[in-house]
């Protein structure tokens, strides 16, 4: 049976169907839907906090005691956000951010979308530590990668964002949510043993560490400083590298599993467009066009931005000329693009395509840098 959703009310749904019981946040355009919703449908906790830094430190709280956990905002909500978010980072916190995008910078254009906090969600907070941001083209996308981001927050520990904007946040689409209910929902890794429970015990780097709630059986310490196994605050040089390597390998070593995207190659193609959320629909637009007119045109669209796929971008440059990347921003992803295609083809031109005016980028455009 179809539904006639946005993306905003395919997030709430999917975030009940993980089974999330905890939701705080503070109304923002265009995020705000995503709040009225959880208040309205949740079984368990969805509070309205007095302010963003309230928000996500009552998520947090209510994350390591044992909660299945979300918040969504925009980009302003985002500035607020970068502290905690380091402390989530630090405390292996499970956690899904929704950031519906609008133009910036500061409170900018609020009824305006945009891809603009891509840079922001990477490199939002300090130590530049490793994250996962799954971008959506559509309400339906909204649904599935929502799904993913709570089950990738619960088996690895950590936050992971889904990155809207907008448009897709407040289009409405007929969408097959049935198609997904095969999606197995993850729970964490609890602790079996109580007498040997050490909160940050891992055998290698790119280990997870059970977890126990706080306030459970178990004694659980919780920091934001660098800490040992046991959570206690250390100066120990090697354990604060260790520390640091395994909240980066968690993430960066399992690269290849997080990769989520679609591939429409053509045999013979010599440009190859790269999109992420908005401008998928775009190009694929454009590649039906420009395929009538017997242009050979291939197409890359990442659903998981971060970790970058590197992998998968090199897999699609064979026989390829020219990249592009169209986005709505001054061209934040690009760069991180360009560094893969010249690393493994230096010959190839990689180009951006923006637009920044708040409106949504059209086919013609992407049809015109392709031509």
């Amino acid at each position: 049976m179809r539904e006639f959703l946005d993306g905003n009310e395919a997030v709430v749904k999917a975030a009940l169907k993980a089974g999330c019981d905890f939701f705080a946040g503070y109304p923002i355009t265009p995020a705000t839907s995503i709040l009225l919703g959880m208040m309205q449908n949740i079984k368990g906790i969805a509070i309205e906090g007095e302010d963003e830094l309230a928000s996500i430190g009552m998520c947090i709280g209510a994350s390591m005691s044992g909660k299945k956990v979300m918040t969504a905002t925009s980009g302003p909500g985002m500035s607020l956000y970068s502290e905690n978010l380091g402390l989530a980072i630090m405390g292996e916190v499970p956690l899904v951010i929704v950031d519906s995008q609008r133009l910036g910078p500061a409170t900018g254009s609020a009824t305006k979308g945009a891809q603009s906090d891509i840079q922001f969600v990477r490199w939002g907070t300090s130590a530049g530590i490793g994250v996962i941001a799954l971008a959506p083209s559509n309400a339906e996308e909204c649904y599935y990668l929502t799904l993913k981001a709570f089950n990738l927050a619960e088996e690895l520990r950590c936050p992971v964002f889904v990155m809207l904007s907008k448009e897709i946040s407040t289009t409405k689409e007929s969408v097959d949510l049935a198609k997904y209910d095969h999606i197995k929902i993850s729970k964490r890794k609890g602790n079996k043993d109580r007498k040997s429970y050490r909160p940050y015990s891992i055998r290698k780097s790119s280990d997870i560490p059970p977890f126990s709630e706080i306030g459970g059986k178990n004694i659980v310490r919780f920091t934001t400083s660098s800490h040992d196994e046991d959570g206690y605050l250390t100066k120990d040089k090697k354990k604060i590298s260790d520390l640091i390597m395994h909240l980066n390998n968690k993430i960066l070593s399992r690269r290849d599993h997080l990769g989520i995207y679609g591939k429409d190659l053509e045999k013979g193609a010599k440009t190859l467009l790269i999109s992420y959320g908005d401008t998928t629909r775009t190009c694929n637009d454009a590649v039906l066009h420009l395929r009538k007119d017997k242009k050979k045109i291939s197409h890359l669209a990442l659903k998981t931005v971060w970790p970058i796929q590197e992998r998968c971008i090199t897999k699609c440059l064979g026989g390829i000329k020219r990249v592009i990347v169209p986005e709505l921003n001054i061209g934040q992803y690009v760069s991180s693009v360009e560094r893969i295609v010249k690393k493994h083809r230096s010959t190839i031109k990689v180009e951006s395509l923006t637009r920044v005016d708040g409106e949504p980028m059209f086919p013609e455009q992407v049809i015109k840098a392709c031509r």
